[in-house]
């Protein structure tokens, strides 16, 4: 119990599947009990239903805002409560995983674990994984400052998604990941899975190198978000055809791809027992079945939308028409397709 609680810090820009190597790692044979921190920049998160919890492990949310400025506070408060139950006996862990939303900066959340005293007594940063979604990885380094920095901090570099891209395209990514980064070890994510003796317990964070990046790095070291991104989260309780939501989002992404950086949702679909997950990047996007939906739980859909000038109202309204009954997949594109026509041109 005296020995300093070791934890990983998992980021990535959004989309590039950090929930889906947190899965792979709470799966994972690797006999440690693991509290989860989660952190949606949205309102509400959908990732808790999505990790499988059958090994006891502690989850805990932390939406409506960025780990690294506007919940801060609540990452040093959640650490606290974590240790103290588990000084108490009452909750049992060994291995701390953040999973960061796709819009933090890790320099203030690493900084937590030197600059904070009733952090540091307790916790050592073990290592910052970092998610490279390979598909968009090199627009999204350009465009965002938060994407650089997640490379800049990195101790591990994950790419994701490499059987998108080409080969020539995979070494353009790689020789620019190592120019901003040269000391993190670059490796392949397939579908989440890697090597867990590559990732946890690793000893990887080096403050020298962090400093050097980073001259304030002990100092203030402050985050501020720009980009006019923003978030909402559209509900609905009764069953949709999945059919029509995806013909109803292909439409959508047609005209406002750029837009919709990120979007993701557990639906609940019309004859299905299970669950339906969707995620979506941009233009590319998937649907698979998910767990069983449990005796008596109460089955609805959640989808979380991430972007720039989202049109909130044209996409409630659509979602809507894709319960079974309301109109057909025709009718919805039809009708999808003259709404985003308008919008455009107004």
């Amino acid at each position: 119990m005296t020995e300093l609680i070791p934890v990983t810090i998992i980021t990535g820009f959004l989309g590039s599947g950090k929930t889906t190597l947190l899965k792979r790692i709470l799966q994972g044979n690797h006999g440690l009990r693991i509290a989860v921190i989660e952190n949606e920049f949205a309102a509400e998160s959908i990732d808790h239903g999505l990790l499988v919890q059958d090994g006891g492990e502690q989850i805990v949310e932390m939406n409506n805002g960025c780990i690294c400025c506007s919940v801060r506070g609540d990452l040093i408060r959640i650490l606290g409560e974590l240790h103290a139950k588990r000084a108490a006996g009452s909750i049992a862990f060994d291995h701390v995983v953040i999973e960061t939303t796709g819009l933090a900066a890790p320099g203030p959340v690493a900084q937590t674990f030197f600059a904070e005293p009733s952090v540091s007594e307790f916790y050592l940063l073990d290592a910052i994984l970092t998610v490279v979604d390979a598909r968009h990885a090199q627009a999204q380094l350009t465009a965002h400052q938060e994407a650089q920095e997640q490379v800049g901090f990195a101790d591990r570099l994950l790419l994701s998604k490499t059987d998108l891209v080409s080969k020539a395209e995979l070494a353009a990514l790689r020789r620019r990941l190592a120019a901003i980064n040269g000391r993190a070890r670059m490796q392949k994510l397939s579908f989440g899975n890697v090597p867990l003796r590559d990732i946890l317990n690793i000893r990887g964070f080096n403050l020298n190198a962090i400093v050097e990046l980073e001259p304030d790095f002990l100092g203030e070291l402050g985050h501020r978000h720009g980009d006019g991104v923003q978030s909402f989260v559209y509900h609905q309780a009764q069953a949709l055809d999945l059919l029509q939501v995806e013909n109803f989002l292909d439409a959508v992404v047609q005209l406002f791809g750029t837009q919709l950086m990120r979007y993701k949702g557990i639906l609940h679909v019309a004859g299905l027992p299970c669950r339906a997950v969707f995620q979506g990047v941009h233009m590319l996007m998937g649907s698979e079945l998910g767990a069983p939906w449990g005796d008596g739980e109460t089955r609805a859909s959640s989808m979380i939308f991430i972007g720039r000038d989202l049109p909130q109202d044209m996409l409630t309204r659509g979602l809507d028409r894709c319960v079974p009954g309301a109109s057909s997949p025709a009718s919805v594109l039809t009708g999808v397709m003259a709404e985003a026509v308008a919008g455009a041109a107004a």
